[in-house]
């Protein structure tokens, strides 16, 4: 039964999504060779791995979620793993990168060398970063000669910035300027 547990510790924790019984099952069978492998057998060893994480206290457990199952930190621990995540979150982005994004999100849908005309420097880093941190996402193709990508803001972008809709942006009447005034203001 350890071996049985050890290969379910290894399957739940490398799967980047909850696994689901069935899945556990099928990959078992495959890789150990046995003909078949109940429900309850799987079931059985995530309640004895719990209770050996739970007895040798360990910050995490298997959870039963999304239809499968998944490591997860318990809830005594949220606040630490929150304060982390928010810091991590909070990992700014350089001024190239912004230029970019701001370039995206008021011109939604724009090809690359339409970023690059109205920033008037290459933008493929930025372009390359935004990607990354799924702060963008490939839109279509534009109806031009070679078929350029066209980009726009995603859903993680609306999240990041705190708003509901692509038109919550500030305008350009949203910002006030000073007039530019010479000497002292007048009364």
């Amino acid at each position: 039964m350890d071996i049985l547990q050890n290969h379910i510790q290894a399957l739940v924790f490398c799967a980047q999504s909850p696994i689901s019984i069935e899945e556990i099952q099928r990959c078992l069978q495959e890789s150990l060779g046995m003909e078949e492998i109940l429900v309850s057998d799987v079931l059985e060893a995530v309640e004895a791995i719990n209770e050996r994480l739970q007895e040798q206290g360990f910050a995490f457990q298997i959870y039963a979620i999304g239809g499968g199952y998944q490591f997860l930190t318990k809830p005594e621990y949220q606040d630490t793993v929150s304060t982390y995540l928010k810091h991590k979150s909070k990992k700014k982005l350089s001024a190239s990168a912004l230029e970019t994004l701001a370039i995206i999100a008021y011109k939604q849908p724009v090809t690359r060398s339409q970023m690059e005309q109205i920033r008037g420097v290459g933008c493929d880093y930025a372009v390359q970063r935004l990607l990354e941190k799924e702060l963008i996402e490939i839109k279509g193709k534009a109806d031009t000669i070679g078929r350029p990508v066209l980009y726009g803001t995603s859903q993680k972008f609306m999240d990041y910035f705190g708003i509901n809709h692509i038109k919550d942006l500030p305008q350009l009447k949203d910002f006030a300027t000073e007039e530019n005034t010479i000497g002292e203001a007048a009364d």
